[in-house]
């Protein structure tokens, strides 16, 4: 019998060996895509500017995950927002590149972070001492606002791509593989945004 997945109320309560001010949670977005970057992002929260309604970036609407960008750029104490290329994702292979973006967010932050708190079950490699929390953009305020901003960084370049490429519906699909996209990409073929060595687009270059 299958097991049931455990909702994140079920957890235990985060234990944090850490009590400062510069804990940065990481986030990332853009794994399952055929195309673009795999965008991260590290965020540290002020405790004297809470933001009301931080969570898990998939279960918000487009609108209110754009609310809240605005709101966690103007309060944070530091973010960033980072990612790997298509290039970087072919060569290093998804697991690496995401961890590379995670990285480089993490790096690009001012103030820097003493601790991490990484959406998942690994830290990316780096010094700083942390841990990974599995289901942590909902169950931590700052890895769940970490999720916004490399969300809507993510879709806005699935946006802007598809005005450049509208045959593709990439507004619409954000990169994954529907079968709008994989229709589209039997149709057009693949762009130079396309991860080439995901299995659909791998194969459609075969053709030619």
């Amino acid at each position: 019998m299958a097991r049931r997945a455990k909702t994140p109320l079920e957890y235990p309560p985060l234990e944090i060996p850490y009590a400062g001010e510069r804990l940065a949670g990481v986030d990332e977005v853009g794994r399952g895509p055929l195309v673009g970057s795999v965008v991260a992002a590290a965020v540290i929260l002020d405790p004297a500017r809470p933001i009301e309604g931080l969570g898990d970036s998939k279960t918000l609407s487009a609108k209110r995950r754009e609310a809240l960008d605005t709101l966690i750029r103007e309060r944070a104490l530091a973010f960033c927002v980072a990612e790997a290329s298509p290039a970087e994702v072919d060569a290093l292979n998804i697991y690496h590149a995401t961890h590379l973006a995670m990285r480089r967010a993490v790096d690009g932050l001012a103030p820097q972070a003493e601790y991490l708190l990484v959406d998942g079950n690994r830290l990316p490699s780096h010094a700083l001492p942390g841990q990974a929390v599995v289901k942590g953009d909902a169950r931590h305020p700052a890895i769940a606002a970490a999720s916004i901003l490399a969300k809507v960084a993510r879709d806005a370049q699935m946006v802007a791509l598809d005005a450049r490429h509208p045959h593709y519906g990439f507004a619409r699909h954000k990169g994954y593989p529907t079968r709008e996209h994989l229709a589209a990409l039997a149709a057009h073929g693949a762009l130079d945004e396309h991860r080439r060595s995901f299995g659909p687009v791998k194969r459609q270059l075969a053709l030619f």
